[in-house]
């Protein structure tokens, strides 16, 4: 019994480290990549960093993909404040954790 608790202890601290906070929203199965980019910003101690990012289309084709995947373990929170799925534009939001840094990779797809 004790070793049933010791296992599933453990699988669940396993679970918890193991977690990104990765933004996911539409499709990009069969779509154009037409942007991506790499946002990477050092941890201050004791500050939380809050960043934006910014992506218009200057052709105003519609975007019908957002994939946001986070390179390093830092529990930041990506958000979309404007724009996305049906829109020709998005503005995501980052915000990390007090004391981490941000380190996402960012594609657009239409």
């Amino acid at each position: 019994m004790k070793s049933l608790l010791f296992l599933s202890f453990i699988a669940v601290i396993c679970i918890s480290t193991c977690h990104a906070k990765d933004l996911i929203l539409g499709t990009s199965y069969n779509q154009h990549l037409i942007s991506q980019k790499s946002m990477e910003y050092m941890a201050i101690p004791f500050k939380k960093r809050v960043k934006e990012f910014f992506y218009s289309d200057p052709g105003q084709k519609i975007i019908k993909g957002i994939v946001v995947r986070e390179s390093e373990h830092t529990q930041a929170e990506p958000i979309v404040t404007a724009g996305g799925i049906g829109f020709t534009y998005v503005n995501i939001r980052f915000k990390s954790e007090r004391g981490s840094g941000l380190y996402y990779q960012v594609e657009i797809y239409v």
